[in-house]
């Protein structure tokens, strides 16, 4: 007589699939027999396998699963929904939104959360107006979390003023949601409002925890504001504030970002725990403020120490390579990445774009252009970007316009790429070319970013567009300048006006070129900083060859170190030399 099979219960399929592994056909076993034991009415059991097969990202047999369900409950709607989420798949989630309001199915105050996270996955301003309507329409707008991802949506959109309006008019804002809006601030590039409303923050009494120091170093460190971030981790450590070693490394960031590479290697030594994002923003730092050396120096260290490197390490050894015109080491490193087993190693986009930095800087460029038309990844903006700067430095205007062409078919919207391609046939006198680049930006609705530089001052950052006369110290700042343009003219120095209009007379060239907001900065710097200080000047595009030139002279002049980062890279002058090594 066969023996009475023992039947399935809950508690035991639960315990299953606790146990089983990250294997979809192990799931779909279970699935098989939740089914076949009619237990299928159980949601609790449905729920862990729909959670489970969006650990592993199976989100086809999860819908097909969820699609046999009967009128499954809200629950289970909202865990398809942070499937979606997860697994970066907007749209999917936008339409199963439609689905269930198709079946007029309810949504609850978990819902709206995962779709708005959907809508600023997806990129869509639109539909993010329309699903703040439907929010609108349920009342949960109140919620707390429904109004910080609202906001944060907004803030991804760039729709600042939008994402204000909602986070003032939130009430009993907690902690959670001044740490997100804080950091949505900082990852959208909107650090000096980031500081801001740090300081609300703590004006309302909030107390702030390690996740919000973490965000206000990173804002600091993108803004230049070393003093600043300074004052805010001290006081983090006097509010005994948990200064983990997340926190210990964005101070790391922070210090590299301001071009304190000495700090941050003191700061390195001194720490208790060292992890790979501790290395690798050491090095990455290193790279940015042209210490090649120093940066592949503490790569070798690293490894000499067991610790394996991860992409972000990579990216600063190449980066080392390319501002340091070591084009062998940087095939050596790359091609590392690429025989490696470790599918986490292989190149990336960013990588690729260092390669093509490397090889165009040196002067490689048709190897560069070989290298772009046989990678494996479709090239986007970055990587034709940096070849376009490549063909500017050297002035290579057939591979430039054609690269700009390629540019124009990528990202018709970034009129960076235009201007660039402008510059190289200003530097070459070709001004036809130039006038043709310019009405072709016109007609394309193409806009040209606005150059400002900034600099730190008595707990404020102070920020200079070209000839701003805005500043309350306007005037003291254009006499501090034309002094020392005078002075430094009796020294050697010459305006660099190739790339200025053509149709300006050669004085009006160098009145342009004077009023340049690097220089404003300097200037300002000059009179108000002290002079045992080093002059730290934040610019958020490539500087000028004339600026450039401009601040080696005045550090000799002047006896003072300025430090100037621009969108690439930092630039270290000290008694007329800078770091880059004029290769840049």
């Amino acid at each position: 007589m066969l023996a009475k099979q023992t039947p399935l219960t809950k508690q035991m399929l639960s315990k299953l699939l606790r146990a089983s592994s990250s294997k979809p056909k192990q799931f779909k076993k279970i699935h098989a027999l939740v089914l076949t034991s009619g237990l299928s009415v159980k949601n609790s059991l449905l729920t862990q396998l729909l959670e489970k097969l969006i650990l592993v990202g199976d989100m086809c047999y999860a819908r097909q699963m969820f699609d046999e369900m009967h009128k499954p409950r809200i629950f289970l709607w909202n865990t398809l929904f942070k499937g979606y989420v997860k697994n970066q798949l907007p749209l999917e989630s936008v339409m199963l939104y439609k689905n269930m309001r198709d079946l007029d199915v309810r949504p609850d105050e978990f819902t709206y959360p995962f779709v708005v996270k959907a809508i600023s996955q997806l990129g869509v301003l639109p539909c993010g107006f329309a699903f703040h309507a439907h929010v609108l329409k349920y009342g949960f707008e109140t919620l707390g979390i429904v109004a910080t991802e609202l906001v944060m949506m907004y803030m991804k959109f760039g729709e600042l003023s939008s994402a204000e309006f909602l986070f003032e008019s939130m009430q009993g804002k907690d902690l959670v949601a001044w740490n997100a809006f804080i950091a949505a601030c900082v990852q959208t590039g909107n650090s000096a409002i980031a500081l801001e409303y740090y300081h609300k923050m703590c004006e309302d009494a909030v107390q702030f925890d390690s996740f919000t120091v973490v965000s206000v170093l990173s804002a600091c460190g993108q803004l230049g504001s070393l003093e600043i971030g300074k004052q805010i981790y001290d006081r983090a450590r006097k509010e005994d504030i948990d200064c983990n070693i997340i926190v210990e490394n964005a101070k790391l960031d922070m210090y590299l970002k301001c071009g304190s590479t000495e700090a941050a290697r003191v700061l390195f030594d001194e720490m208790r725990q060292r992890n790979i994002v501790s290395w690798s923003t050491m090095i990455v730092g290193y790279a940015m403020n042209g210490d090649s050396e120093e940066a592949l120096a503490l790569f070798t260290m690293m490894q000499n120490e067991g610790l394996r490197p991860n992409y972000v390490t990579f990216l600063g050894v190449l980066s080392a390579c390319s501002h340091a015109g070591l084009v062998n080491e940087g095939k050596r490193y790359f091609n590392l990445m690429v025989r490696s087993n470790d599918k986490n190693l292989q190149p990336r986009k960013e990588h690729y774009a260092c390669m093509v930095d490397l090889l165009g800087r040196s002067g490689l460029l048709e190897e560069a252009y070989e290298f772009i038309k046989k990678m494996p990844l479709e090239p986007d903006a970055g990587i034709w970007g940096a070849l376009l700067g490549a063909c500017a430095v050297h002035c290579d205007m057939k591979l430039g316009q054609k690269v700009a062409d390629l540019l124009v078919e990528t990202a018709p919207d970034i009129g960076a790429y235009q201007v660039l391609l402008s510059n190289i046939y200003a530097a070459a006198g070709k001004w036809d070319c130039v006038d043709k680049v310019r009405s072709k930006m016109r007609k394309l609705g193409t806009k040209k970013v606005t150059a400002y530089s900034s600099v730190e001052f008595d707990g404020k950052i102070h920020v200079f567009n070209r000839g701003d006369q805005s500043h309350v110290q306007s005037k003291a700042i254009y006499e501090k300048l034309e002094e020392i343009l005078k002075k430094i003219r009796n020294m050697g120095y010459v305006p660099h006006t190739g790339s200025v209009f053509h149709d300006v007379e050669t004085e009006e060239k160098e009145s342009s070129l004077s009023h340049h907001s690097e220089k404003l900065a300097i200037a300002f710097a000059l009179i108000n900083g002290r002079p045992e200080h080093p002059i730290r000047v934040m610019k958020n595009l490539r500087t000028c060859d004339d600026c450039h030139v401009f601040a080696k002279f005045v550090s000799r002049l002047t006896s003072r170190d300025i430090i100037m980062r621009d969108k690439n890279r930092f630039h270290h002058f000290r008694n007329g030399a800078c770091s880059c090594r004029e290769f840049w």
